[in-house]
């Protein structure tokens, strides 16, 4: 038996004792923006799944929202040489697409083809949703699979939008006494009706906090279209770009101090945080942006170098917002340790990143989990839980 805290035998799914293993279909790629990162994530977690225990289904949603089997093959959803990956590639073909029934007695996965009588692909056990940003990870996709009463993984409807809506998750928070930081919300009609005034709001803004500030989508994550601004003369220019991925922006002043991550995973007894990370920072950028995550691949320290009492304050905070949220699975909850000492949470991502270089298995890993094992208990975790209210 292991000596790790955090290991426990393996659970029974809700299969008991029928001879075939559970179907864990893994659902990736989608609409957002993030569409790459998300093939990316996918593939390591198709690499991972234990095969001797879940039969697995890849299931790709491409840029236009079709749903297609894709190919099982983990090396070619990879970055390589820079160029991201796409469902589109991966698809077995161009115009066939699966459909998932939304009767809850059925769990049956059908593939459509035009000219072709549909096939039943068989009943899915569980989703594992791969999906990062608007129309997956948002608590749309999480709706759909309620409607279908198939269990997934991660956070339920509420948790998800709260999770992906940076004002409404911080909204959450000061409700719960969590400490945020300064931030000011335009929203479309704002920008639409009277873009002066809109524009003032942000300048008004600044004149209190100071520049730079941070505009960014205020529903996207993976710091796409997020710009970093210095002064009034790039405002437009940023609010064009974070409005190219979400017409609601987010305006955030700068917070002087360290990048800290934190884990949180579901046990059986409640969440728990893993050790802490580090986002140190990254030379060549101006901030901890998508290519120094993605691409330049800027290294985290893990665990991060705190003092006990810091640890045990991060860890603590990083269970609360879970808590707070109402979420469920995993989130990866982002801090900064600002100059003066204290916390302040920035966002929380329930369905966080899980490329070989992400920093969520990485601070579970060093808590003890392993990778496949992490991927097991998530897994696990949807198979005990029922669909509709909990």
């Amino acid at each position: 038996m292991s000596e790790n805290p955090f290991h426990s035998p393996d659970l029974p799914s809700e299969q008991g004792e029928a001879s075939r293993k559970p179907r864990v279909a893994v659902v990736f790629g989608g609409r957002s923006s993030e569409h790459a990162i998300s093939v990316v994530t996918a593939g390591a977690v198709l690499r991972s799944i234990d095969r001797t225990k879940y039969d697995v289904l890849p299931i790709g949603i491409t840029s236009d929202g079709r749903w297609a089997l894709t190919t099982d093959d983990p090396e070619r959803m990879a970055i390589a040489d820079r160029t991201l990956p796409s469902v589109t590639a991966l698809a077995e073909s161009t115009e066939g697409g699966v459909a998932l029934s939304v009767d809850p007695a059925s769990r049956e996965v059908v593939y459509n083809e035009p000219g072709s009588v549909p096939k039943a692909l068989g009943e899915v056990d569980v989703v594992f949703p791969m999906l990062h940003g608007p129309y997956g990870e948002d608590g749309t996709l999480q709706g759909l699979l309620e409607l279908s009463g198939v269990p997934y993984v991660g956070s339920g409807v509420l948790a998800s939008a709260v999770g992906q809506d940076k004002e409404y998750m911080k909204r959450v928070f000061t409700s719960f006494g969590l400490p945020v930081g300064p931030y000011v919300v335009i929203r479309p009609r704002e920008w639409v009706q009277d873009p002066s005034a809109a524009r003032k709001k942000i300048i008004d803004f600044a004149g209190e906090h100071g520049w730079p500030l941070f505009v960014k989508p205020a529903r996207a994550g993976s710091s796409i279209g997020i710009t970093k601004v210095d002064d009034v003369s790039g405002l437009d220019e940023a609010i064009e770009e974070a409005q190219r991925h979400d017409p609601k922006i987010l305006v955030e002043a700068l917070l002087r101090g360290r990048e800290i991550e934190c884990g949180v995973l579901e046990f059986e007894d409640g969440p728990r945080a893993s050790v802490p990370a580090e986002i140190p920072p990254v030379s060549a950028h101006d901030f901890y942006d998508f290519e120094a995550k993605y691409i330049d691949s800027a290294d985290g320290l893990v665990p991060a170098p705190l003092t006990d009492e810091q640890t045990a304050e991060v860890r603590r905070l990083a269970v609360a917002a879970f808590e707070a949220a109402s979420c469920e699975g995993l989130v990866r909850a982002d801090f900064f340790l600002t100059e003066d000492g204290e916390f302040v949470i920035n966002e929380i991502n329930t369905m966080p990143g899980f490329t070989p270089i992400s920093m969520y298995p990485r601070m579970w890993q060093e808590s003890g989990i392993s990778y496949p094992e992490l991927v097991d208990r998530l897994i696990q975790a949807a198979l005990r839980r029922s669909t509709g209210l909990r």
